[in-house]
């Protein structure tokens, strides 16, 4: 659907700008590829919080009893 919904508003921008439709179908890669890095430091992040976090929880986890059942 965003697809769809891209290729739908781009057209518009074409038919009454086209020099501005051309740009944005030019920058458009270069700005994902900018935002790339951006992501992959992110997931880090966020990996690293949550090995944190399994970390301290370590031994509340080690201490608790499980019911037999």
């Amino acid at each position: 659907m965003k697809l769809f919904l891209f290729i739908v508003v781009w057209l518009v921008l074409f038919l009454f700008l086209p020099v501005v439709a051309m740009t944005a179908l030019v920058l458009l890669p270069i700005i994902w590829l900018l935002s790339l890095p951006i992501r992959l430091i992110s997931i880090i992040v966020n990996a690293v919080f949550e090995l944190l976090k399994a970390i301290l929880l370590l031994p509340a986890r080690l201490l608790t009893t499980r019911p037999v059942t």
